[in-house]
C-alpha cells in the first residue's frame, strides 16, 4: 500500500516536470498522511485551435476516496489506495477509472517492513524516492462526493501494485508510478477507456527506487519536518542479484 508520501520539491519544478500552466506556491511537505489535503494534476478543457497553452491544471483533493453513492461517509472505508488490478471492475473505484484519472505529484513515498508476528524483529520505516531524484506521479483516482445539503468535497485514491524485487523486501505493494511520456495517455479520459492504459499499471523498473531506513519519527503525523528523512542504519540484507546483473552504487483544504 501507500499510506505516506512526500512532496517536498519547489512548486516550478512540480510545474515544469508536469507540463501545468500556472501553480501556486505551496510548503514543501515531508509526511503527507491519509485524510489530508494532496495535489493532483488532472486534465482540463481542451485547448482552442493553435493554442499553446498546456491542457493540464493543478487542484487540492482530500487523501480518500468517496465514491458518488456514498450515502453517509461515517459508514464508508477511508480508500486511500485502489489496487490496480481490480479497479476497473470495482464498484468503488470503476466510474473514476473511466472518467476521473488523475496523477499525484510526489518525491517519494513511505513503506514499513513488519515483521512476523512472535518475531523478535521490531517494524522499521524506510523513505523510498528514485534514485534520480526529482518529481513522480503516482496513477491516482478522483471522485467528488456530494452531502445531502449540497456541499461538495473533491476526494482521491492512489493506485497501487505489486511490488518489484527491490521493494518486496519491505513490503508486497508499492504505488504505480507514471512516466512523462505516459501522462497524456493517462489523462485523457476521452479518448483512452480504462482497458487501453492498463499496460500503465505496472511496477517501475527494480532499480528506479532507492530505500532510504529512517526512524521512528515518520511514524508520527505530528512531525512534518525533513527529520523523518534521515537515514538511520539498514536493518534488512540487501537484494540479491540475479545472474549478470549490474552493480548500483551508492494548506488547508477544509
Amino acid at each position: 500500500m501507500c499510506g505516506r508520501f512526500s512532496l517536498s520539491v519547489m512548486p516550478e519544478e512540480v510545474r515544469d516536470a508536469l507540463g501545468l500552466f500556472e501553480l501556486d506556491a505551496f510548503p514543501a511537505r515531508y509526511n503527507i498522511a491519509p485524510t489530508q489535503p494532496i495535489l493532483v494534476v488532472i486534465q482540463s478543457e481542451r485547448r482552442e485551435p493553435g493554442s499553446n497553452m498546456p491542457e493540464r491544471r493543478a487542484m487540492l483533493v482530500r487523501w480518500g476516496l468517496l465514491p458518488s453513492w456514498v450515502k453517509d461517509p461515517n459508514d464508508f472505508p477511508l480508500l486511500i489506495n485502489a489496487r490496480s488490478e481490480t479497479a476497473i471492475g470495482k464498484a468503488s473505484f470503476k466510474a473514476a477509472m473511466r472518467h476521473r484519472r488523475v496523477l499525484v505529484p510526489a518525491s517519494g513515498f513511505y513503506e514499513w517492513h513488519r515483521p512476523e508476528k512472535g518475531s523478535d524483529e521490531k517494524s522499521q520505516a524506510y523513505w523510498i524516492r528514485p534514485r534520480k531524484g526529482g518529481v513522480i506521479a503516482f496513477a491516482g483516482l478522483m471522485e467528488t462526493w456530494s452531502s445531502p445539503d449540497g456541499s461538495e468535497v473533491d476526494t482521491g485514491a492512489i493506485l497501487t501494485v505489486g511490488s518489484n524485487r527491490s521493494i518486496a523486501r519491505i513490503h508486497d505493494r508499492m504505488p504505480v508510478v507514471i512516466a512523462p511520456e505516459d501522462y497524456d495517455r493517462w489523462l485523457d479520459c476521452r479518448a483512452y477507456e480504462p482497458r487501453e492504459v492498463t499496460d500503465l499499471l505496472a511496477a517501475p523498473a527494480d532499480d528506479f527506487f532507492e530505500a532510504v531506513p529512517v526512524s521512528n519519527l515518520v511514524n508520527k503525523v505530528s512531525n512534518t519536518g525533513p527529520a523523518v528523512q534521515a537515514a538511520i542504519a539498514e536493518s534488512l540484507p540487501p537484494v540479491e542479484k540475479t545472474d549478470g546483473e549490474a552493480g548500483s552504487g551508492q494548506m488547508s483544504l477544509f
